[in-house]
């Protein structure tokens, strides 16, 4: 049994408080069209659980099959220095398919963000480091490829359609979290 390493915490991009009793953590690429699949199915536990679920995501891009995915990853992550990564986020699951610099920008600019700002992080990697310290995260923690689950903490083994990972959620939630 695989545990998240570090634990969920304030360092992550968070969707809830860390007080509820489900956590869910994604390891993601945003070039990956099983991550892309997996987006529908999160969005749907987070309209089920509601305020039961805290839901996290941490940066896996697996560069070797997915050429955009680390400077989408960055692009996420420079949004969330604005403020805005959740809605970037969706933005690029929503255009997986366009996911190249002219597009990120056009992202950047769709959400209003300061642009000589974006830019500069992208230009300069501002953001790397995060991304390769989820990236050692989902390593240490047993991830081999996207999108990986983990729920309370455990590594989720099962498929991840709606109803294997509430079914699973829901048991998660009557014991206490891993970590």
């Amino acid at each position: 049994m695989s545990t998240l390493k570090p634990p969920l915490g304030p360092r992550d991009h968070l969707r809830g408080e860390l007080s509820r009793p489900i956590h869910l953590v994604e390891f993601g690429d945003y070039e990956c069209p099983f991550c892309g699949q997996a987006q529908i199915v999160v969005r749907a536990l987070e309209r089920a659980l509601g305020d039961q679920l805290c839901f996290g995501f941490r940066n896996f891009p697996i560069v070797g099959a997915h050429p955009n995915a680390q400077i989408a990853a960055e692009a996420a992550e420079a949004a969330g220095a604005q403020g805005e990564f959740w809605a970037m986020h969706d933005l690029l699951y929503d255009n997986q398919h366009a996911l190249d610099v002219p597009h990120l920008g056009r992202y950047a600019e769709q959400l209003g963000l300061d642009m000589h700002r974006f830019v500069d992080d992208l230009q300069a990697h501002r953001h790397l480091e995060k991304i390769r310290s989820d990236r050692h995260s989902g390593a240490i923690s047993g991830v081999a490829g996207t999108p990986t689950f983990f729920i309370n903490g455990i590594r989720h083994e099962g498929p991840f359609d709606f109803d294997s990972l509430l079914a699973a959620m829901t048991l998660a939630a009557r014991f206490p979290r891993a970590g």
